[in-house]
C-alpha cells in the first residue's frame, strides 16, 4: 500500500479516565475501576483511529500517566517516592522526574497486558511506542549508575527483552521515541545510536523511531520560537539514524521550520512524515496532507512515505485530535489515488 498513515503513539485521554490536556494527568479511577477504564479508553482510540482510516494504530498509550513513566514505573531500582525536579531535553523545561535508586531490572513485561488487549481488539497493523533509553536517561533523576550512558545500556537491554516480548503477542511495529535526539547531538553520535541498535538486535518485528520537536505544550512552543527561521538539527541527527539498524524513521514536517531537503538523508530508510502539526488547535484539510506528501516527494520515493503526525497527541483535546485524525487519513487515501492515477497515465 502507498502512504499507509499511522500516528506518532499518543492520544488524548478521555475525562472519565483522567484529567484532561495534560501531559502528566492523574487518574480519575483506582484498582479494577482503573484498569476497566484504561481498557475502555483504548477501545475508543482504535475506533477512533480505524474510523480515520489510520492503517498502523496504537493503543493510544491510553494506559500510560506519560510516555516515559508509563514504562519505567515498570522497572524495578526506580523510585517514584523520590522525585527530582530538575531540567530536561537540554533544560528546555523542568519536570518532577523519579530517582534510579539501584541496578535496574524487568521482573516481567510492561506492556504485554496493553498490547494482548489492544490486539485482541484490532485486526489492523498494531504498533507499539516504547521511550528510547537516551530520553528515558534523559527524564529521570540518576542516583546510582552516575553515567549516562552505562544506565542508557542498562536500559537498552530491559527495552530489547520488552520488544521481544511484544512481538510474540502480535506487535507488527515498535516504535522507540527518542526526543532527545534532537538536544544531545554528541552523545548520540558518541553512544545514543549504538544504544538504539542494541534495543533492536535480533527482533523478528519492524522496528521506528521517532525525533521531533515535543509535544505542543507551551515549553516546546517557546523552545522552537527560540530557533529562527530554520530548523537545522536534522540535518546533525538525521544522517546519524540513516546509519542506524531502524527501518523507519519519523519525523516533524507540517507547520515546522524543517527544511525539506533534510528527508534526502534517508532514502535509506522508510520515513514516517508528519503532516499533522500537534501544536495547533486548526484543524488540517486533507489538501494540507496532500501538500506534505508531494513536499515528501521531491526528496523520497513514494514507497518509502508513511504519513503520520508530528508528535504525540496526549496535550490535545479530544475533538481536535481526532479531528486531525480524519484529515490525515483523508488525505492520505487521496493522495494514494491520484499518485496511482497519474502513474497509469504515463
Amino acid at each position: 500500500m502507498l502512504f499507509p498513515t499511522t500516528i506518532a503513539g499518543s492520544l488524548p485521554k478521555p475525562p472519565w479516565l483522567a484529567e484532561t490536556e495534560r501531559l502528566w494527568p492523574q487518574w480519575r479511577q483506582s484498582g479494577d475501576a482503573l484498569a476497566e477504564a484504561m481498557r475502555d479508553a483504548t477501545r475508543v482510540a482504535l475506533f477512533e483511529e480505524e474510523h480515520a482510516g489510520i492503517d498502523v494504530v496504537t493503543d493510544g498509550e491510553q494506559s500510560r500517566q506519560h510516555f516515559v513513566h508509563g514504562f519505567v514505573a515498570g522497572v524495578e531500582g526506580i523510585d517514584f517516592s523520590k522525585k527530582v525536579r530538575r531540567g530536561i531535553r537540554g533544560d528546555r523545561y523542568e519536570a518532577d522526574c523519579p530517582s534510579v535508586v539501584s541496578p535496574i531490572s524487568r521482573p516481567t513485561s510492561v506492556h504485554a497486558g496493553e498490547v494482548r488487549f489492544a490486539r485482541s481488539v484490532t485486526d489492523r497493523t498494531l504498533k507499539i511506542t516504547i521511550p528510547g533509553p537516551m530520553t528515558i536517561v534523559d527524564t529521570l533523576f540518576d542516583g546510582h549508575y552516575g553515567s549516562r550512558r552505562d544506565l542508557a545500556f542498562a536500559f537498552a537491554d530491559i527495552i530489547h527483552d520488552e520488544i521481544l516480548d511484544l512481538c510474540a503477542l502480535g506487535v507488527d511495529v515498535v516504535q522507540l521515541d527518542e526526543p532527545a535526539f534532537n538536544v544531545f547531538f554528541e552523545e548520540v553520535n558518541e553512544w545514543g545510536i549504538d544504544a538504539l541498535n542494541a534495543c533492536i538486535r535480533d527482533v523478528p518485528c519492524k522496528t521506528a523511531v521517532h525525533v521531533c520537536y515535543g509535544y505542543g505544550i507551551q515549553a516546546n512552543l517557546d523552545w522552537k520560537h527560540s530557533l529562527g527561521e530554520k530548523w537545522d538539527q536534522y540535518d546533525i541527527v538525521l544522517p546519524m539514524l540513516a546509519r542506524s539498524n531502524v527501518d523507519q524513521v519519523a519525523i516533524e514536517l507540517a507547520g515546522s521550520r524543517v527544511p525539506p531537503h533534510v528527508l534526502a538523508h534517508l532514502k535509506t530508510k522508510s520515513v514516517a512524515v508528519g503532516c499533522i502539526d500537534v501544536a495547533s488547535d486548526e484543524i488540517e484539510r486533507p489538501e494540507d496532507v496532500i501538500r506534505t506528501i508531494e513536499t515528501a516527494l521531491e526528496y523520497l520515493p513514494p514507497e518509502a512515505i508513511s504519513p503520520t503526525t508530528n508528535c504525540g497527541m496526549a496535550p490535545m483535546s479530544r475533538e481536535v485530535a481526532y479531528a486531525k485524525l480524519r484529515a490525515l487519513g483523508d488525505g492520505a487515501r487521496a493522495m494514494r489515488t491520484r499518485y496511482t492515477a497519474a502513474t497509469a497515465r504515463r
